[in-house]
């Protein structure tokens, strides 16, 4: 029963965090609250693995982790220099 109820508080903070996404009024508002969205679906897998009694569940959840960091980290990459790639041939960007 505790754990249905956390399923459904998590579940009503990733609609937050998704209203947040969409109304946000900076793309870096947007950002922050996508990156919390993908954190807050990493611990309703995680919890919703304890409920159902799937704990490899867990490891869905810490391979979602890794892609949303490096998906965050990527987006926030995009923002900065406006490509993903590298500026020059060397591996550097010219700017740092």
């Amino acid at each position: 029963m505790m754990f249905a109820a956390a399923m459904v508080a998590v579940a009503i903070t990733m609609s937050l965090a998704l209203a947040r996404a969409l109304l946000g009024p900076s793309v870096y508002d947007r950002i922050l609250a996508l990156n919390v969205f993908g954190t807050k679906t990493v611990l309703f897998i995680a919890v919703a693995g304890f409920l159902f009694g799937r704990p490899e569940f867990l490891d869905i959840g810490l391979v979602y982790a890794l892609i949303n960091f490096i998906g965050t980290v990527a987006v926030l990459k995009l923002m900065h220099y406006g490509e993903l790639g590298w500026i020059d041939g060397a591996g550097e960007h010219d700017d740092l």
